[in-house]
């Protein structure tokens, strides 16, 4: 959403001019914090970030703290987030930094600084005290430019030219080097704002195809080049970083600005790069600057250069743990309020002992599981290592997790496209397996289909097959039997096959610590399919479940008594069939 734009002229940051070209009026700014506001209240965001205020834009302050404190005030509240670059301009007076971080202490959840303590510490710009140090996260540099490959023999001088008034006086030393020293072999690329007509009268003398408009392909040309001749931007020491290109800056000095210049020190004290001062500038500097160059290369400054990735995963880091304190809050609410908060827990898939099981059952701990194993491919090892563990026993998850659906329907085992006859000698044959394979005292005669789903109408013959449970993701009753089913799978199956957006998952226990009194929350997992993301969600929920209002119920207490066909009457379970505890 584009707001009214703002501009300044020359240097003069206190006065801001509206897009009439008129000094901005109280109505333009009104207008401007009114559309923050909507968009605040429109998109209900997990996170706020304010792009360097209140470390700097001190000009917008108003319309800054009006959405971050509307944003305070949301329910849920959002992260809240400044985001600056490497380096900052410090203000004139200690009194100014103080209310800076006076608003970060009070309002903002951390600052993400979008560069590496290696190559620059916030500190060596900005003034970092307690109040600030602890908010600080700092990303990475942000790369932009992607990946590009290095040309093994370099050649040649590149000089980017900006389209400021300092880029004109970098292209005219350029110019005159390469009159100079043609031997070198030059190609300056110059910024829009440098009219046509100085470009021309400039570097006529200059051979074609020596000075040419800037281009998208730049890193390219610059991991080809001998030699970099620029200022010393942001994105310009992302670029020298990536493609370990020679440098020779003329850092931008104008005003008050301090950032290339300590950019381009430190980048001179890592590597190849040289320094010429803007006032220094001149055809002679720039080429004694571009032969003097030497020392160790960039690259091997191991300087962190992934700081898109690095944000995300950041922010995302910091969303997790504000959600889990909200579910934190729910669980205390409930065990204030004397309420149980009942949890169960199945995991599909298991067939053999394999280090992704032996995970599993580290980070269950103990507490009550019920593992669904494929009877036709149960594997000795897997009755001996369940036999170790606490708490565990084990449901029979169909017979071969074959699917049976015709092409273009959902997959199937125990579907009802098939024959009756058919789906009741398989069920019957699992069971069989079940319990030739496991020992007595891990299996519960529960039946959970493949994938879910079954034939609603057969699932009523389980009983008489000697079935006493049925576990899905979620039905209707079924007469004769015991029902409990796993509704919060932690994987995103339809997508992108790894954790489920963890915003929902966490919602969805906080939802059942509020609202579920008298029923039971079942989470399904399946270790075989886990990737890091499901175990490192895994790892961090648990002990957060670990909390006075949660019960954890054991799959043989639900189970333990099934109906009869009236659907009242309990059915005394086998004898074998220890209950819990």
């Amino acid at each position: 959403m584009q707001l009214a734009p703002l501009r300044i002229e020359g240097f003069d940051f206190g006065r801001l001019i509206g897009p009439d070209g008129e000094p901005a009026a109280a109505e333009l700014f009104a207008a401007r914090r009114d559309a923050l506001l909507a968009a605040l209240d429109e998109t209900t965001p997990d996170a706020v970030i304010t792009e360097l205020f209140p470390l700097g834009r001190r000009g917008l302050a108003a319309e800054f703290l009006a959405l971050v404190e509307a944003a305070r005030a949301s329910e849920p509240r959002p992260l809240i987030l400044s985001s600056v670059r490497d380096i900052l301009v410090a203000p004139d007076r200690p009194s100014k930094v103080d209310e800076a971080h006076e608003r970060i202490a009070a309002l903002y959840d951390a600052v993400l600084v979008h560069g590496d303590p290696a190559l620059v510490p916030l500190d060596a710009s900005w003034p970092v005290d307690a109040r600030l140090a602890d908010k600080l996260r700092y990303t990475g540099y942000v790369d932009e430019g992607g990946v590009q490959p290095v040309t093994a023999e370099r050649k040649g001088i590149l000089v980017a030219a900006g389209s400021s008034a300092a880029g004109l006086g970098l292209f005219r030393a350029a110019v005159e080097a390469a009159r100079l020293r043609p031997d070198l072999g030059w190609r300056l690329l110059v910024g829009h704002g440098i009219p046509d007509e100085t470009l021309a009268t400039l570097s006529g003398s200059l051979p074609p195809g020596t000075v040419m408009r800037a281009r998208p392909d730049y890193r390219a040309l610059l991991a080809q080049a001998s030699v970099s001749v620029s200022q010393c931007g942001y994105n310009t020491a992302v670029d020298l970083l990536v493609t370990d290109t020679p440098a020779v800056l003329v850092p931008f000095e104008a005003g008050r600005e301090t950032e290339q210049r300590l950019r381009a020190e430190r980048l001179a004290a890592l590597s190849r790069a040289r320094i010429v001062p803007e006032e220094e500038l001149s055809a002679k500097a720039l080429l004694a600057a571009i032969i003097g160059l030497g020392g160790p290369a960039l690259a091997g400054q191991a300087i962190a250069l992934d700081g898109g990735a690095r944000t995300v995963a950041i922010v995302q880091a910091m969303h997790r743990e504000t959600l889990f304190d909200r579910l934190r809050t729910a669980l205390d609410r409930a065990a204030r309020d004397g309420r149980a908060v009942c949890l169960w827990w199945r995991d599909d898939d298991a067939v053999a002992a394999t280090p992704a099981l032996d995970r599993l059952l580290s980070l269950a701990d103990g507490r009550p599981l019920l593992i669904a194993a494929i009877p036709a491919g149960i594997e000795p090892s897997l009755g001996q290592r369940l036999a170790r563990a606490q708490n565990v026993s084990v449901a029979v998850h169909g017979l071969g997790h074959d699917n049976h659906a015709p092409s273009g329907e959902k997959p199937a085992e125990f579907g009802p496209r098939r024959d009756r006859s058919r789906l009741r000698e398989e069920a019957r044959r699992a069971l069989d397996l079940a319990r030739g394979a496991l020992p007595a005292s891990l299996l519960l005669p529960v039946f959970v289909p493949p994938w879910n789903r079954m034939d609603a109408a057969f699932a009523a013959e389980l009983a008489g097959l000697g079935y006493f449970g049925l576990s899905a993701a979620g039905g209707a009753p079924v007469p004769g039997l015991a029902r409990a089913d796993a509704t919060l799978d932690v994987i995103d199956w339809r997508g992108t096959r790894s954790l489920r957006d963890p915003a929902s998952l966490i919602a969805a226990l906080a939802a059942h610590a509020e609202t579920g009194a008298g029923t039971t929350l079942g989470l399904l997992t399946h270790h075989l399919a886990h990737d890091e993301a499901v175990w490192d969600f895994l790892e961090k929920v648990l002990p957060v479940l670990d909390h006075p209002a949660i019960r954890w119920c054991d799959p043989r207490d639900l189970f333990l008594e099934a109906v009869d066909a009236t659907g009242t009457a309990p059915i005394s379970p086998p004898a074998e069939w220890p209950r819990a505890g």
